[in-house]
């Protein structure tokens, strides 16, 4: 199984429109970091977590081709608003697969009415087939993934994992029954936005004592803002094990 972070920043991204702090002016290629995406391949699937407004770039970038199907986290905009750019892989494939809590997908029918209309459909639109998914494993092809609920303030998110992967992002709390789902996992992704705590997310020291509570072999720290602070001098002092992830970083399990 190979992993892509096809993007490992916050919502606005880095660099921040306008901004002159010191990490969106870094020459750094570590600290430019797009909305939080990864892509996972294994045998011939290919499988997107998230398509934010990086969407297209991220596609181009990676230089991916195919998808078989995108999962969704939750529906706030830095997660979906790329949506639409999934037509090009339609227009190759035919209908895409999307899984999502309900809730999500009647957000997403909202915003992009165009692509869930059934009747009178402009034909350019993509057509998906839509797969709901609660709080228990689903198949994606030969692949078994186990959700792992958890809470964004005030707005469920699931995160997921395959095989010995899992991947989580913009929570900030989660039931001990859910972190027994990914116990002593050998690759772990988290969400750390800042130094300083937030309403939202973890900042980077509830990041590590997740980690220290799911103890992984390895973890990822991801959706990361500018002031989390420059990406070399954070992981030098990130504990052994714990790295910071970032855009393009590719790993194999």
């Amino acid at each position: 199984m190979k992993i892509t972070f096809l993007g490992t920043g916050t919502s606005q991204g880095i660099p921040v429109i306008g901004s002159k702090h010191p990490v969106c002016l870094s020459n750094d290629f570590k600290d430019k970091r797009l909305r939080v995406s990864v892509l996972i391949e294994w045998d011939d699937y290919a499988y997107v977590i998230d398509s934010g407004p990086d969407f297209r770039y991220q596609m181009l970038r990676a230089n991916c081709t195919k998808i078989d199907g995108i999962l969704f986290t939750h529906e706030h905009s830095d997660h979906t608003a790329g949506l639409d750019d999934i037509r090009p892989f339609y227009f190759r494939q035919g209908n895409i697969k999307i899984f999502a809590h309900e809730r999500v997908i009647k957000s997403l029918s909202k915003r992009f009415d165009y692509i869930f209309e059934t009747e009178n459909k402009y034909p350019g639109a993509p057509t998906l087939d839509i797969n709901i998914i609660e709080n228990t494993p689903f198949f994606l092809n030969n692949l078994c993934v186990i959700p792992v609920n958890a809470m964004h303030h005030q707005v469920q998110v699931f995160g997921f994992r395959f095989n010995d992967f899992a991947y989580l992002t913009d929570i900030k709390t989660v039931e001990k029954t859910e972190i027994e789902k990914i116990k002593n996992i050998k690759i772990l992704v988290i969400n750390a936005l800042r130094i300083e705590p937030h309403i939202s997310h973890f900042n980077l020291k509830e990041a590590l004592q997740f980690i220290e509570q799911v103890k992984p072999k390895i973890a990822y720290i991801t959706h990361i803002s500018h002031l989390l602070g420059f990406h070399e001098e954070v992981e030098k002092s990130l504990p052994k094990g714990v790295f910071l992830a970032y855009d393009n970083l590719q790993i194999t399990i």
